[in-house]
């Protein structure tokens, strides 16, 4: 007789070698990203084909508050969790024998709760495939090894490495940088490979301790489900090693923020072809549209790639992060990159989106964007030669700005869904108002004394 057992993928299975798990975590991606859910005996999940909670963790600040839904009471009600047993995968960091399982969201009646972020990319990968198309992506992930952290009133400071000295900064692709945190990579590679995600590669960034992490491409949702189990593991692998992982799109002074880049290709679903390439090799009109979606309706939706305050002091010239819309080939100035690719691999890579994004909401932003592009058969600007920087700035430089801009936006509201829109512009809207009621070091150490 089969069991939920036989429904693990491979390398669970693998990991697990005929033992039995002791603990599964019942787990959902909320606004932030932040997996919420429920841990449980194995034996009692066994016996267990749905589980509960209250619609409103898609309505939890950063800080713990709670949004309205416009329009609606706060009632709370509940939601039916069903677990994608293809997203369950170990969590090797823990004591004892523990899976976890990301959980499919529907209401009451059935239906996808259209206000939860994995939901969400998914409606936009329907969009594409309603029209033959599959869109495939590949991200990066940029993030800093940190010091230990337990006062927030302290700046974050650089992790001692195994010589003894701080990270260095301005070390991009050393070798050497990369081996001074050889231990926590190591771990980062042995929890990967337990979980089943593949690595295509690490190098050291630009920051002092600041390391880039490149997945393989792929199905957007599974890509977006690898980047949430991947933060965790990070941050687990790092805590052994008596540092932090961080995700901030900019965590230290004077330092290069990190980013989610985000390389887009369309593939039609009957030809198996990338539809950015022509048959000969050539460019497609197609490429050009969806570029032309990007630069036309990215602005839209900079409130889901840069979701908080810290997330536009990223935004600087010279740091690596863009500071406009331009397009351009193998230029890494611009905001939308052409990299240097055959012609089935060609792709456009979106560099505005921080790794302080939900990755499911980042990716559904940025599809979205490209899926306009697509129908509307626009053409971009002409490609940008030379300094991007050297141009005008043209992404809001804040959240306030850009949440302006998103709850504008009716086409987003179609793509997107209406309700989601209205939920997140809400929790989002909260959260800015907080920050506005912090007073901050600044403020006390040049007004207190000198107005």
């Amino acid at each position: 007789m089969s069991t939920w057992l036989d429904q693990l993928p491979e390398a669970t299975s693998v990991y697990l070698d005929g033992r039995k798990p002791d603990e599964v975590e019942c787990i959902v991606a909320d606004i932030a990203g932040i997996a919420r859910g429920k841990a449980m005996p194995a034996s009692k999940f066994a016996t267990q084909t749905r589980f509960y909670l209250p619609n409103s963790i898609f309505l939890q600040t950063i800080t713990g508050d709670w949004a309205d839904i416009p329009g609606q009471e706060f009632t709370e009600p509940d939601m039916i969790l069903t677990p994608d047993f293809t997203t369950a995968t170990a969590a090797p960091w823990t004591a004892d024998l523990t899976l976890q399982v990301i959980h499919d969201i529907a209401d009451q009646a059935g239906n996808p709760v259209p206000i939860a972020p994995r939901n969400v990319l998914k409606r936009i990968v329907g969009l594409y495939n309603a029209r033959g198309w599959k869109p495939i992506v590949a991200p990066e992930m940029e993030f800093f090894l940190v010091a230990r952290n337990v006062n927030p009133a302290e700046p974050v400071e650089a992790p001692i490495g195994r010589s003894g000295r701080k990270a260095a900064a301005r070390q991009a692709y050393s070798m050497s940088a990369v081996d001074e945190y050889g231990p926590v990579i190591d771990d980062i590679y042995d929890f990967a490979e337990a979980q089943g995600l593949e690595i295509d590669g690490i190098l050291q960034e630009g920051g002092a301790g600041q390391v880039e992490l490149n997945l393989r491409h792929g199905d957007p949702v599974r890509l977006a489900d690898e980047i949430f189990f991947f933060k965790r593991l990070i941050r687990e692998a790092a805590l052994r090693h008596d540092c932090y992982a961080t995700f901030m799109a900019k965590p230290i002074e004077d330092e290069p923020g990190s980013a989610m880049h985000i390389h887009h290709s369309v593939v039609d679903i009957a030809t198996e072809r990338n539809i950015f390439s022509e048959p000969d090799g050539g460019e497609s009109p197609a490429f050009m549209h969806f570029i032309a979606g990007l630069q036309t309706h990215m602005p839209s939706v900079v409130a889901l790639l840069a979701p908080y305050v810290n997330s536009y002091r990223r935004y600087v010239p010279d740091f690596a992060a863009p500071i406009n819309l331009e397009w351009g080939r193998d230029n890494r100035t611009t905001g939308l990159r052409v990299p240097v690719a055959e012609p089935e691999a060609r792709r456009v890579e979106n560099r505005l989106a921080g790794m302080d994004c939900n990755p499911y909401l980042g990716i559904a932003a940025s599809l979205a964007c490209g899926y306009l592009g697509l129908i509307e058969g626009t053409q971009p600007k002409a490609e940008y030669k030379g300094d991007a920087y050297s141009g005008d700035e043209s992404i809001p430089r804040n959240v306030s700005e850009a949440l302006d801009i998103f709850g504008a936006s009716q086409a987003m509201r179609q793509v997107l869904g209406e309700e989601f829109c209205a939920v997140y512009e809400s929790v989002k809207t909260l959260e800015y108002k907080e920050f506005l009621q912090v007073i901050s070091p600044w403020e006390r150490e040049h007004l207190l004394l000198n107005v």
